[in-house]
């Protein structure tokens, strides 16, 4: 790890830390109130939450599978693709977007010892088609749950941006200005790539980096190319509808939000994958945070709503960490490096190159 990666390990670290810190200053929680709610709960439903999320990862890998089929010379086993995606996740917890790339690193390995290794580009590019399909289903969620709870969530994004634009701005003239500064950028860019081209084409690394791209675009386009249309829809449901049941199963478990709706539900799903995308390790602090001010929308007092957050937060992340374990010992298994990745740069095997 270089001194860049480090740097932006303690920063997501101290930005986890600190809204971590923030979440339980302000619900006037502390560990020994947590953890005797925490004991209370009916671990039956925990059990429950956790074949929940096991089908929710195998349907993402065999989803992925999919997509990779048309782009492909040889599509890879179930347990290659289960196992790369939970290594990603577990990575994931350390380095925030690392997931993705220890992804691929780790199914090329895999591939690789049973027949032809999917190039990391290639499947990056399925990742990123991956992920936009995800972020299309979260932005429909997001737009039924201001449907059916718009009084509750108005109010929560009110109260929760209030203040944040410097006294006096406007949100759309900063808006316009941001999209000014970007656009120039865009054609400075553009402009300058035009005009230094040729010198460009001829430096190894523009060549390496040009290579990679067009296995990206290649991967990213696999969605033209599905054989299997109907079961890529079918598994993008069953994920969502499992990541629903993951959490509602676990308001169960709790006597404090046994009584919440499923509308409830809904909601702190959208509140919560909002938080996991952001850049702390494992979505840590910022799922705190939000899913601790929405879950004051239903009635919960600050500190019930902490402990929910906590709760569902913490159970996702031990499932991730024996799931991922278990994915480490079975690459070992094969024989494989997960440490070792490939170089995307470097290793000419790992990059499919433009015949």
């Amino acid at each position: 790890m270089n001194f860049k990666n480090i740097l932006k390990y303690l920063l997501s670290l101290a930005i986890a830390g600190g809204l971590l810190w923030f979440t339980f200053q302000q619900s006037h929680l502390d560990a020994a109130d947590l953890w005797q709610k925490i004991k209370g709960a009916d671990y039956r439903w925990v059990l429950l939450s956790a074949v929940f999320t096991i089908v929710a990862h195998w349907s993402r890998a065999e989803r992925w599978r999919i997509l990779l089929e048309p782009v492909v010379q040889q599509r890879p086993a179930s347990l290659d693709t289960l196992a790369s995606v939970l290594t990603g996740y577990l990575a994931n917890l350390a380095l925030p977007r690392a997931g993705e790339v220890v992804r691929c690193g780790t199914l090329y390995r895999l591939t690789g010892r049973t027949g032809v290794p999917v190039p990391v580009n290639v499947s990056f590019g399925t990742v990123v088609a991956e992920r936009l399909f995800d972020l299309l289903m979260l932005m429909l969620l997001l737009g039924a749950t201001f449907i059916l709870e718009f009084d509750r969530l108005s109010q929560f994004f009110m109260e929760f941006l209030g203040g944040k634009l410097p006294k006096g701005s406007s949100g759309t003239g900063l808006l316009l200005l941001a999209a000014a500064i970007i656009a120039g950028l865009i054609l400075l860019s553009w402009f300058l790539f035009n005009r230094y081209r040729a010198a460009l084409g001829r430096h190894p690394l523009y060549q390496k980096v040009s290579a990679f791209a067009k296995g990206l675009l290649e991967g990213l386009l696999s969605v033209r190319k599905l054989r299997r249309p109907g079961a890529f829809v079918f598994h993008t449901l069953l994920i969502w509808t499992m990541y629903y049941l993951m959490s509602f199963s676990l308001f169960l478990a709790m006597p404090a939000t046994a009584d919440l709706g499923p509308l409830a539900g809904l909601t702190i799903l959208v509140v919560g994958s909002l938080g996991m995308a952001a850049p702390t390790p494992g979505g840590i602090g910022s799922f705190h945070l939000l899913v601790g001010q929405v879950a004051l929308l239903y009635g919960l007092t600050s500190q019930d709503g902490q402990v929910l957050a906590t709760f569902i937060h913490g159970v996702s992340t031990i499932m991730i960490i024996i799931l991922g374990i278990l994915s480490l010992l079975f690459v070992l298994f094969r024989n494989t490096k997960t440490t070792d990745l490939p170089d995307v740069l470097d290793d000419p095997k790992a990059i499919k190159l433009e015949r």
